[in-house]
């Protein structure tokens, strides 16, 4: 089967349906592939287009505008000598962007204590899924689609020693008011996880 074919969805489904079915296809696209830049792209790019094929979210002023991933930006190359250095008190804490669908995004969100906001950098922070029904009523949104009406925000979550780290989060936004629900945050955090231990870090 083509990998394009994993986005498609069969019809009929209900949201818990969907959300099965779309973590059976990731899982397939995963299998055999640790790297998380691959493994990211392939997620971001198979949940934004079966949303889009999907009836609830494809079309018109429901339509997901968006889908992808910030990382701890200690999962990237090293930067230059030049650039400012993250010291023991994480003053320089932050989130990159790293593979989406949509349009082009925020380049990287702080999540240090004193320069932490909007969605993202909450649910990193708080370690727990944000659901967001209006981002404009959502103290410190970072607007990067002005379209956007509603987000959903999943931290990936990576048990080190016995400790668990956030280490980036899955991020998606609506055209919609209250364009999410608790079924889709229950099938996002099972994407969320599924990636999360698919990937080398």
């Amino acid at each position: 089967m083509p990998h394009a074919d994993s986005a498609m969805i069969p019809p009929g489904m209900d949201k818990i349906a969907f959300w099965a079915h779309v973590h059976e296809q990731l899982s397939h696209l995963l299998d055999g592939q640790r790297n998380w830049v691959t493994n990211l792209a392939n997620a971001s790019s198979l949940v934004f287009n079966a949303l889009q094929a999907f009836p609830e979210f494809g079309t018109g002023d429901r339509m997901v505008n968006w889908c992808g991933f910030y990382l701890n930006s200690e999962l990237f190359p090293p930067p230059s000598l030049t650039a400012p250095m993250a010291t023991e008190d994480n003053r320089f804490a932050r989130l990159l962007l790293g593979p989406f669908c949509g349009k082009p995004a925020c380049q990287l969100i702080n999540v240090s204590p004193e320069r932490a906001r909007g969605v993202c950098a909450d649910a990193y922070r708080q370690k727990k899924t944000i659901l967001v029904q209006d981002v404009e009523a959502y103290p410190g949104h970072i607007a990067c689609d002005g379209e956007t009406k509603s987000e959903v925000v999943c931290p990936l979550l990576l048990t080190v020693s016995g400790e668990e780290r956030a280490i980036g989060v899955l991020d998606l936004d609506c055209l919609g008011l209250s364009g999410f629900d608790e079924r889709d945050l229950d099938g996002l955090e099972k994407i969320a996880k599924l990636v999360v231990g698919a990937c080398d870090w």
